[in-house]
């Protein structure tokens, strides 16, 4: 075990015994995300929903199908070395009257804790309001609507770049409660998705692939 997989290890004790989080500990629910201390990058998204949180597994349901898809890779790919995954919360928050409730604020600090130990993280997917805000600021105070489209005609060459510091691509949630506006914005899927795959694509190496898996090699070549 690293350095790096120890801290990890103190802070999921630490959450664990956080007495907003004692419901979660008492039915043996432990935080849910994906830690590779070599990962280039990096999701963060809301917070696990119910069907994630049955199965332990960061994005195991629809929504993780669509975002591999966008992101044109495989699942082992998805949950191999190369991607870490961190969501805002670390559990599921619950239900409110307008769908799942919001991730909790406090739970920020601890989601800061994880990526502090993510030394390598290239690239940023921001998946919806509130890993966007918390990430970017300046872009939050946009629409989501007119922050996409702004990926959407920047200039792919620059965007494409290895830089110092990540590059925050945001992204509008992939749930199906979502499709009627992708559908509505065709912009997203021909503009967006086609730049997300090539910055996908130039960090991960054949390294990281699992044997006999060419699919982010042969699709999106």
């Amino acid at each position: 075990m690293t350095e790096n997989d120890s801290a990890v290890q103190a802070i999921i004790k630490e959450i664990e015994q956080l007495p907003e989080n004692k419901s979660y500990t008492e039915r043996g629910i432990s935080p849910i995300f994906q830690f590779h201390q070599e990962a280039k990058i990096l999701l963060v998204g809301q917070a696990p929903g119910k069907k994630v949180e049955e199965s332990g597994i960061p994005f195991h349901d629809l929504s993780g199908k669509r975002l591999m898809e966008w992101m044109g890779i495989s699942e082992a790919i998805f949950y191999g070395k190369a991607i870490a995954i961190v969501p805002m919360d670390l559990y599921y928050p619950g239900k409110g009257k307008g769908g799942d409730l919001p991730p909790r604020r406090f739970m920020r600090n601890y989601h800061d804790k994880i990526v502090a130990l993510l030394p390598h993280i290239e690239l940023r997917i921001l998946i919806g309001k509130y890993a966007i805000s918390h990430y970017d600021q300046k872009g939050a105070k946009l629409p989501l609507k007119e922050l996409l489209y702004s990926h959407a005609i920047g200039d792919e060459a620059v965007s494409s770049k290895r830089v110092s510091s990540p590059i925050d691509f945001p992204l509008v949630h992939p749930s199906p409660l979502n499709y009627g506006w992708i559908k509505k914005n065709p912009w997203f899927m021909e503009k967006n998705i086609p730049l997300l795959q090539r910055l996908v694509k130039e960090r991960i190496s054949e390294r990281e692939i699992p044997k006999g898996d060419a699919s982010i090699l042969s699709e999106n070549s």
